[in-house]
């Protein structure tokens, strides 16, 4: 183990914890939300990962065996966090004249590549979530008599079967509630929907069939059944975007404890990056307009100087983007590749065959004028 002990701040508890592993035979094991798939990763997104990537390099740095799953929503959930409107894979396929599987495979792949081009290291699992539908199925059987209602829309989630239902956003408030579109029959404006079931008349692209109607499974269903199969329950660390924190991780947390009958919230330490916002506003897609890492590298900006630019913040405070603040990452970048090139026995420019030793983009040094030779 290295250095002075590990503390990390829990979003469940609003307290910093000194961090130890629930198993150290099992190691470290952390999940974190990843992208749905139906358009490009706008920057916003991608602050995510450089923040989730950052910590598992310091849990490996202070010794820790490490596995680590990002997930990739390529079953659309909706619009909003509502439990009623367009599914967003759908909508896409649609708009593009495209099938939905199409869709989702090719945002997939943008979005690993921004992954490789910020120089985030690969997670040991990436699952689908079409992939584990029947075990979606098979997960809400098991919670459905005691926790669960079924209405013609689908099932949903009673949220007063569960003990402190909302604890991690600090309690439901009315802008919590007002991000989740009312839907009659619903119990209570909180209850969110376990599976969505195909309306009369209609057919989606990505169904399947239920012991309630055909249909998707909820959005919220798929990251409890995915981390409980690929790191088991309990685990030691959950991340994702702050606005996670009110809604998502909330009925994650209340399917969890459905599922083992306890107070047990799945993980141990909930951690939650804040947002990237312009002088507008929150970056998110729905503004349009969104900026891309593809859109800076076309730009001649080199990724890293994102990635460094993510890192002159906290990550639980919201971090501006500017054309100022890019540059000046950009700039810093410079500096510390001149510096390390000091130190370097051989240097990397525009070879074919990079140096072992060497860690830069696409074999081309930020120094350069390496903007011109992506293809």
């Amino acid at each position: 183990m290295t250095g002075a002990t590990l503390t990390l701040y829990n979003s469940l508890t609003r307290a910093t914890e000194a961090f130890a592993p629930i198993d150290s035979a099992k190691g470290v094991r952390v999940y974190s939300c990843g992208p749905t798939v139906y358009s490009d990763p706008h920057l916003g997104n991608l602050r995510a990962y450089v923040f989730t990537d950052t910590l598992s390099r310091v849990l490996r740095w202070k010794g820790h065996a490490l596995t680590h799953v990002i997930n990739i929503t390529d079953v659309g959930h909706l619009t909003s966090d509502a439990d009623a409107g367009e599914d967003k894979m759908e909508a896409a396929a649609k708009q593009r004249g495209l099938s939905a599987w199409d869709i989702s495979r090719h945002y997939a792949d943008v979005f690993r590549r921004n992954l490789r081009d910020l120089n985030i290291r690969t997670p040991d699992h990436m699952p689908l979530a079409t992939d584990y539908v029947e075990k979606m199925i098979d997960f809400a059987k098991g919670i459905a008599d005691e926790h669960c209602y079924q209405l013609d829309s689908g099932l949903y989630f009673d949220s007063s079967t569960v003990p402190d239902y909302g604890k991690l956003s600090g309690g439901q408030d009315d802008a919590g509630e007002g991000r989740i579109e009312s839907v009659e029959g619903k119990r209570h404006p909180q209850d969110f929907a376990i599976w969505r079931t195909t309306p009369p008349g209609e057919t989606r692209q990505m169904e399947w069939d239920s012991p309630w109607g055909r249909g998707a499974p909820g959005w919220h269903l798929e990251c409890s059944v995915m981390s409980a199969e690929l790191l088991g329950l309990p685990f030691d660390i959950h991340t994702g975007g702050i606005d996670h924190r009110e809604i998502h991780h909330v009925n994650e947390i209340a399917q969890n404890q459905a599922h083992c009958g306890c107070a047990n919230s799945g993980a141990k330490i909930w951690m939650h990056n804040n947002f990237l916002v312009d002088r507008g506003g929150k970056m998110s897609k729905s503004k349009g307009g969104i900026a891309t890492l593809d859109a800076l590298v076309a730009k001649g900006v080199h990724p890293l100087a994102y990635r460094l630019m993510c890192l002159s913040a906290h990550y639980r405070s919201e971090l501006e983007f500017s054309g100022e603040n890019l540059m000046a990452a950009l700039v810093r970048l410079r500096r510390l590749v001149l510096a390390a090139e000091k130190f370097r026995t051989r240097r990397c420019r525009t070879t074919s065959t990079p140096p072992r030793r060497c860690r830069c983009w696409r074999n081309c040094s930020p120094t350069s004028n390496w903007g011109r030779k992506r293809g």
